[in-house]
């Protein structure tokens, strides 16, 4: 099935500690949508402080956050599909990945599929919805050679 362009902006808030290449960020991301559109989505990459202050004021959670999704509000002009903004904080993502014991570029993977699917319309608020969005997770992340985040996770709290 071949794939229509993605235009993705990455902007680099932060650079500690190590965060991927604007090419990796949109291989994660494409891998995770429909094939039939042309798409457009921003990547911000920010440190703890930026995420903490999103995170209180979107979602009254004073706490950084690995990955925050923002869906596009208005719609596009030229026939692109306007997906919205991913916010992930490289501190939280870098100590998550060391906690539960996973590869670091894996869970950046992970959080960037999880965040586009967010933009999608993907939720996981509820037990149903949640199994729904993980079972295209895992499709997706093993797509791109990536083990399943989800038993790797229970691994690493057991």
């Amino acid at each position: 099935m071949k794939r229509h362009p993605l235009e993705l902006t990455v902007q680099y808030a932060t650079e500690r500690p190590w965060v991927p290449s604007r090419r990796q960020l949109a291989r994660w991301a494409n891998a995770a949508l429909p094939a039939r559109a042309h798409h457009d989505m921003t990547v911000r990459i920010v440190g703890g402080s930026e995420s903490r202050s999103l995170n209180r004021r979107y979602r009254h959670k004073d706490q950084p956050t690995n990955v925050l999704s923002f869906p596009a509000t208005v719609p596009s002009l030229d026939g692109r599909k306007l997906l919205g903004d991913l916010v992930v904080c490289a501190p939280v993502v870098s100590q998550e990945a060391r906690d539960q014991r996973k590869a670091r570029e894996a869970h950046w993977a992970h959080m960037i599929v999880h965040g586009t699917l967010h933009l999608l319309g993907y939720d996981h608020g509820r037990a149903r919805d949640a199994q729904r969005m993980e079972r295209r997770e895992i499709r997706i992340l093993a797509g791109l050679g990536i083990a399943n985040p989800y038993i790797l996770r229970e691994m690493a709290r057991g």
